[in-house]
């Protein structure tokens, strides 16, 4: 009987033993004795997106999220102008993914989706019923316009003798609706040919024909590198050229020209950035006011007596809203100047400029200092190229001078007259400065251009 008692004890005892060590057995779900937590994690905190046009999707960008013992189904939301998906291919800005899923690792797919041009911030947010804290995953991006690009000269060889020349004109197709166009930008890139670059700094520029009266409108000009090219710069030499908006548009005729005077020159290339936005006005008309800028020595010669007129009457159409002047203008000579720091003129005299509005100065045009050391084309060896010139510097562009009125000017008529700061040119040496010289008018409602009469 004791016996008996003894046994049925330990069978109680150990019974007792079986239900402790079960029940404290319950989060072993590896089975190796081991206790697992609930565990819900990112494998970033923010992401980044390149730029991205507006209206347009970016490419997507991704982050992981891995879980542990979840057991609730995972809920993902994203806010601002960004998209969320599991697959790549569907993109919402909700998403919910089955704990199997995530118990490892799940992939989660982000698109950008500016509706505008401006910074954009939104966040991914990430919730299960399984963790106490939310998991947020910080967005950026930054909305920008729609780009259309045209390639016009390509790798253009311009040179003297070889059989090449130092003109090329050529016709093209470029934008055609410029209502939503805010900014034209054309771009120079200058490549060295076999056997080397001009060793010279010279004279360049590029030239749009005027249809209406077969005149070729000076849209930029620049001074080659010595030496080389402007490789240096990713898309080389940038101009502002949407004051000629009227006359880029369709089909289009472009003139290159480089004053090389060896078979070697430079191969250049031409392409335009069409920019969309919102125009400051919706009708543009450009006018050529002076235009003796086809080369260093067809400019005005400077210090001495000339037959270039450089007056002339100005009727501005009576519903402009705006009116501007653009000019561009370098030094070309080495002619002493009886300067106290003895540069010549015109390239390295530093000089001031008048521009006389019916008989009155109203601008004036510094040619000082741009600081040609600094310039990012600095691979000019053995090229003078760091010293200042008067107003531009080798490997650069010639800077293009705007002039505003305070007033519309709409329905008037003025005189203009380009004043040069007075010095007397007493050497056998020539001075020149070539330049071209334009009159803007802008409206929001269509406008003819501008009457310029000599």
């Amino acid at each position: 009987m004791k016996t008996l008692k003894t046994a049925f004890n330990l069978l109680s005892l150990l019974t007792l033993c079986f239900i402790i060590i079960n029940c404290s057995g319950d989060d072993d779900t590896a089975g190796d004795g081991t206790t697992d937590s609930v565990t819900l994690t990112t494998s970033v905190s923010q992401l980044n997106f390149s730029d991205t046009a507006a209206n347009e999707t970016s490419q997507d960008r991704s982050f992981s999220i891995t879980g542990s013992s979840l057991v609730s189904q995972i809920d993902l939301s994203a806010t601002g102008n960004f998209e969320i998906s599991s697959d790549a291919v569907n993109f919402s800005s909700n998403l919910s993914i089955v704990p199997n899923d995530v118990n490892g690792s799940s992939t989660i797919y982000v698109k950008f989706l500016p509706d505008a041009i401006g910074a954009f911030q939104g966040v991914v947010t990430i919730q299960s019923a399984d963790v106490s804290t939310d998991l947020q995953v910080a967005l950026s991006g930054n909305g920008v316009p729609v780009i259309h690009n045209y390639q016009t000269f390509n790798r253009e060889r311009v040179a003297f003798g070889g059989g090449f020349s130092q003109t090329s004109v050529q016709s093209y197709n470029l934008h055609n609706d410029l209502t939503n166009i805010e900014t034209i930008k054309m771009y120079v890139k200058l490549t060295c040919p076999t056997g080397g670059c001009d060793e010279w700094d010279v004279y360049a520029n590029v030239k749009v024909t005027d249809v209406a009266s077969g005149e070729r409108y000076e849209l930029a000009r620049f001074i080659t590198p010595y030496w080389n090219d402007n490789s240096q710069l990713a898309r080389g030499f940038e101009f502002d050229v949407t004051d000629f908006k009227s006359l880029l548009n369709g089909n289009v005729e472009l003139r290159i020209r480089t004053e090389c005077w060896n078979a070697r020159g430079y191969e250049v290339s031409v392409d335009f950035d069409y920019i969309e936005g919102t125009p400051d006005y919706a009708y543009y008309g450009i006018t050529r006011v002076l235009n003796y800028d086809n080369g260093s020595a067809a400019g005005v010669p400077y210090g001495v007596a000339h037959t270039k007129d450089l007056t002339r009457s100005i009727s501005v159409p009576a519903n402009a809203q705006s009116t501007h002047l653009r000019t561009i203008i370098s030094g070309w000579g080495q002619a002493a100047s009886g300067d106290a720091d003895g540069r010549t003129c015109a390239e390295w005299c530093f000089r001031t400029h008048d521009v006389l509005i019916n008989g009155a100065n109203m601008f004036q045009h510094d040619l000082a200092p741009l600081g040609c050391a600094s310039n990012p084309v600095n691979n000019q060896a053995p090229g003078n190229w760091m010293p200042d010139r008067a107003g531009w510097c080798p490997g650069m562009e010639v800077p293009t001078r705007i002039d505003n009125f305070t007033s519309s000017m709409a329905g008037t008529t003025f005189t203009f007259e380009y004043d040069f700061e007075d010095w007397t040119n007493t050497t056998t040496d020539e001075s020149f400065y070539p330049i071209s010289s334009f009159v803007v008018v802008k409206s929001d409602t269509p406008i003819t251009r501008a009457t310029v009469i000599d």
